[in-house]
Protein backbone atom coordinates (compact mmCIF):
# COMPACT_ATOMS: atom_id res chain seq x y z
CA UNK A 1 0.00 0.00 0.00
CA UNK A 2 1.32 3.42 -1.01
CA UNK A 3 1.86 5.95 1.82
CA UNK A 4 -0.83 8.59 2.12
CA UNK A 5 0.51 12.00 3.06
CA UNK A 6 -1.52 15.19 3.38
CA UNK A 7 0.33 18.50 3.01
CA UNK A 8 -0.55 21.44 5.24
CA UNK A 9 0.39 24.89 3.92
CA UNK A 10 0.96 27.31 6.78
CA UNK A 11 2.17 30.87 7.35
CA UNK A 12 5.64 30.50 8.84
CA UNK A 13 5.75 34.24 9.63
CA UNK A 14 2.67 34.15 11.87
CA UNK A 15 3.59 33.52 15.53
CA UNK A 16 0.21 31.96 16.35
CA UNK A 17 0.36 29.72 13.26
CA UNK A 18 3.95 28.71 14.05
CA UNK A 19 2.94 27.72 17.58
CA UNK A 20 0.12 25.51 16.31
CA UNK A 21 2.43 23.95 13.70
CA UNK A 22 5.02 23.12 16.38
CA UNK A 23 2.29 21.37 18.36
CA UNK A 24 1.01 19.51 15.29
CA UNK A 25 4.55 18.40 14.39
CA UNK A 26 5.01 16.91 17.87
CA UNK A 27 1.64 15.16 17.94
CA UNK A 28 1.14 14.00 14.35
CA UNK A 29 1.55 10.36 13.44
CA UNK A 30 4.00 10.89 10.57
CA UNK A 31 1.68 11.26 7.58
CA UNK A 32 1.31 15.04 7.55
CA UNK A 33 3.79 17.16 5.60
CA UNK A 34 4.26 20.81 6.58
CA UNK A 35 4.93 23.41 3.89
CA UNK A 36 5.71 27.01 4.81
CA UNK A 37 3.94 29.21 2.26
CA UNK A 38 6.87 31.63 2.20
CA UNK A 39 9.20 28.85 1.04
CA UNK A 40 6.99 27.93 -1.95
CA UNK A 41 7.54 29.44 -5.38
CA UNK A 42 4.50 31.54 -6.28
CA UNK A 43 2.68 30.05 -9.26
CA UNK A 44 4.50 26.72 -9.08
CA UNK A 45 2.67 23.55 -10.00
CA UNK A 46 -0.96 23.43 -9.01
CA UNK A 47 -0.49 25.69 -5.97
CA UNK A 48 -2.79 28.65 -5.45
CA UNK A 49 -1.10 32.07 -5.24
CA UNK A 50 0.69 33.08 -2.04
CA UNK A 51 -2.07 35.58 -1.35
CA UNK A 52 -4.73 32.88 -1.59
CA UNK A 53 -2.73 30.51 0.62
CA UNK A 54 -2.22 33.25 3.23
CA UNK A 55 -5.90 34.20 3.40
CA UNK A 56 -7.07 30.77 4.59
CA UNK A 57 -5.42 27.59 5.82
CA UNK A 58 -4.95 25.14 2.93
CA UNK A 59 -4.36 21.41 3.06
CA UNK A 60 -3.79 19.24 0.01
CA UNK A 61 -4.90 15.66 0.57
CA UNK A 62 -2.91 12.67 -0.60
CA UNK A 63 -5.38 12.41 -3.52
CA UNK A 64 -4.68 16.01 -4.63
CA UNK A 65 -7.94 17.48 -3.30
CA UNK A 66 -7.76 20.91 -1.63
CA UNK A 67 -9.35 21.36 1.81
CA UNK A 68 -9.59 25.00 2.88
CA UNK A 69 -10.28 26.92 6.08
CA UNK A 70 -11.82 25.27 9.11
CA UNK A 71 -12.10 21.84 7.41
CA UNK A 72 -8.34 22.02 6.67
CA UNK A 73 -7.63 22.63 10.35
CA UNK A 74 -9.85 19.71 11.38
CA UNK A 75 -8.20 17.42 8.83
CA UNK A 76 -4.71 18.45 9.99
CA UNK A 77 -5.62 17.66 13.60
CA UNK A 78 -7.07 14.31 12.47
CA UNK A 79 -3.43 13.26 11.99
CA UNK A 80 -3.00 13.42 15.78
CA UNK A 81 -4.48 11.41 18.65
CA UNK A 82 -6.65 14.47 19.45
CA UNK A 83 -8.38 14.73 16.08
CA UNK A 84 -11.66 13.47 17.49
CA UNK A 85 -11.89 16.66 19.58
CA UNK A 86 -12.04 18.77 16.40
CA UNK A 87 -14.56 16.68 14.41
CA UNK A 88 -17.64 18.30 16.05
CA UNK A 89 -16.60 21.58 14.37
CA UNK A 90 -17.80 19.99 11.10
CA UNK A 91 -21.27 19.07 12.40
CA UNK A 92 -24.19 20.99 10.88
CA UNK A 93 -25.05 24.04 12.93
CA UNK A 94 -21.71 24.10 14.71
CA UNK A 95 -19.89 24.27 11.37
CA UNK A 96 -21.80 27.35 10.20
CA UNK A 97 -21.00 29.25 13.40
CA UNK A 98 -17.39 28.05 13.73
CA UNK A 99 -16.74 28.71 10.03
CA UNK A 100 -17.98 32.32 10.33
CA UNK A 101 -15.78 32.88 13.39
CA UNK A 102 -12.77 31.34 11.63
CA UNK A 103 -13.45 33.45 8.51
CA UNK A 104 -13.58 36.70 10.46
CA UNK A 105 -10.42 35.83 12.36
CA UNK A 106 -8.58 34.84 9.16
CA UNK A 107 -9.68 38.02 7.37
CA UNK A 108 -8.51 40.25 10.23
CA UNK A 109 -5.20 38.39 10.54
CA UNK A 110 -4.57 38.73 6.81
CA UNK A 111 -5.54 42.41 6.70
CA UNK A 112 -3.28 43.26 9.65
CA UNK A 113 -0.29 41.39 8.32
CA UNK A 114 -0.45 41.30 4.51
CA UNK A 115 -2.98 43.70 2.96
CA UNK A 116 -0.34 46.29 2.04
CA UNK A 117 2.12 43.68 0.80
CA UNK A 118 -0.29 42.47 -1.88
CA UNK A 119 -1.85 45.86 -2.59
CA UNK A 120 -5.22 44.84 -1.21
CA UNK A 121 -6.75 47.99 0.23
CA UNK A 122 -10.28 46.69 0.60
CA UNK A 123 -11.62 45.78 4.02
CA UNK A 124 -12.75 42.20 4.34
Amino acid sequence: MEPRYDTLFYDGQCPLCAKEIRTLRKLQRGNLIFADIHEQRDGSGNLPSHETLLRRLHLMTWTGEWVIGLPANVRAWSHTPYGFLFKPLLWPGIFQIASRIYGRWADKRYERKYACAFGDNEAA
